[in-house]
């Protein structure tokens, strides 16, 4: 691997060549390109911002953030991205890294599709947030140059993309819709789950056993 893509330096230590290992042998070659340009845009935006943040951690986060989509990592009844998001916590804290650095990870990973909260958190949380909508949606494409847009793509490509990683989120929460309650993942199983009737609050609300 070129180790700096669009000037920004890849990670390469212990820790992160075995968080990349964990994804190449539990992911597919969809989820690693993607992980990987999270990354690349996450830290573009924090450098464009000068922002502080520890380029490791953001990387681990990157590259556990959709691990919750494939076993052994996907559990029958959490969110993916809590599974994603307690992988990455036990896996820091396994290589001994200190709970409230590991939390980081696990708030940033866990918050990642959640719209409103991570620019009020940590860097690495706001970052992940940032880099993941660049890649899935767009939002700041026009913020970076044709240039590092193009070198991005050639490393980790992206083919066909925006049908394959609907796909990919349809295979990772499908056997647990119930999970998409109140976030944008019930989005994807509206498309793609016959039968699907995404939960309603108000419903909820005025079915609630409570006596007016």
């Amino acid at each position: 691997m070129n180790h700096r893509i669009a000037d920004i330096v890849i990670p390469d230590s212990k820790l992160a060549a075995e968080a990349t290992e964990l994804l190449r042998e539990h992911g597919t070659e969809l989820l690693y390109n993607h992980s990987l340009r999270v990354f690349i845009f996450a830290a573009l935006r924090g450098k464009r911002e000068k922002m502080k943040y520890d380029p490791e951690l953001l990387y681990i986060s990157a590259v556990f953030h959709d691990l919750g989509l494939v076993s052994p990592y996907s559990s029958a009844d959490e969110r993916f991205e809590v599974d994603g998001a307690n992988a990455a916590r036990a896996f820091l804290q396994q290589h001994g890294i200190p709970e409230q650095t590991a939390d980081i990870a696990w708030d940033a990973i866990a918050l990642h599709t959640t719209p409103g909260i991570t620019k009020w958190k940590k860097a690495e949380v706001a970052l992940l947030a940032n880099g993941v909508k660049l890649d899935v949606v767009g939002v700041g494409y026009e913020e970076l140059s044709r240039e590092q847009r193009e070198e991005i793509v050639a490393a980790f490509p992206r083919p066909n993309f925006k049908q394959e990683i609907v796909h990919a989120f349809f295979d990772g929460i499908s056997h647990k819709p119930f999970t998409c309650y109140g976030n944008i993942k019930a989005d994807v199983c509206e498309r793609l789950l016959p039968g699907y009737k995404r939960p309603n609050f108000v419903e909820m609300i005025e079915n609630s056993p409570w006596a007016e």
